[in-house]
């Protein structure tokens, strides 16, 4: 049964992973020129190339010896993205202001981690599904909670809850530092010493996986 390792994919070849956001859309090109165009997806999903970030004879053996333990595609896994995993610019230190997260209207207590991109209707909210728990810091009305005896976090989600409910109106903010939950998207690593030695990298493709598709391991 697929599942989920709360693993993070090493950091140093992470690190040199090339890649990003995808999305799909349809484009249609009308007759006199004009175009249509459609969003297939709500939501971006990444993609990344691992092999970039290998350097060393090392390197190599750590991401097959992850590989085994995903077993391929099978499981899926933390990964730091180089170029977007933190609530704040880089950097800056996170705040518990950085990011908007939901309005309080007196009852409802448990809150979704998410960063938005933009401001205005473009905006875009995209939920953080895998925060790393030691940075998460949490505000209601501007004033910080302190974890544990105001909030809770559940690593594995995102999700927070608050020992008190906001009253209605108030404004819940959150920083914080994430990984993206991908797995790898081959069942089969191409590695060869004469290749690494002369140069030539193996591809590594990793693929996000999005929220819904999550189930944690035992």
């Amino acid at each position: 049964m697929p599942g989920f390792l709360e693993e993070r994919f090493p950091v140093d070849v992470g690190f040199g992973a090339s890649g990003g956001p995808e999305r799909r859309t349809d484009v249609v090109t009308l007759a006199s020129g004009h175009e249509k165009r459609n969003a297939r997806w709500a939501h971006s999903r990444r993609r990344y190339d691992a092999g970039t970030g290998i350097r060393s004879l090392a390197d190599l053996q750590a991401v097959a010896a992850f590989f085994e333990r995903a077993q391929g595609r099978l499981n899926g896994f933390r990964f730091r993205d180089p170029f977007d995993s933190a609530s704040a610019p880089t950097g800056t230190a996170t705040s518990p202001f950085d990011c908007e997260i939901g309005t309080g209207d007196g009852a409802g207590a448990t809150f979704q981690l998410a960063k938005t991109y933009g401001t205005g209707a473009a905006a875009y909210r995209r939920d953080i599904a895998k925060p790393v728990a030691s940075s998460v810091r949490l505000a209601v009305a501007g004033v910080e909670l302190a974890e544990g005896a105001g909030f809770v976090l559940d690593a594995a989600t995102g999700r927070v809850t608050l020992a008190v409910a906001p009253p209605a109106g108030a404004s819940v903010t959150a920083g914080f530092r994430f990984d993206v939950p991908v797995r790898f998207d081959t069942d089969r690593l191409d590695m060869s010493l004469t290749h690494f030695e002369a140069g030539r990298l193996p591809s590594v493709p990793l693929i996000e996986i999005l929220p819904f598709m999550q189930e944690v391991l035992p």
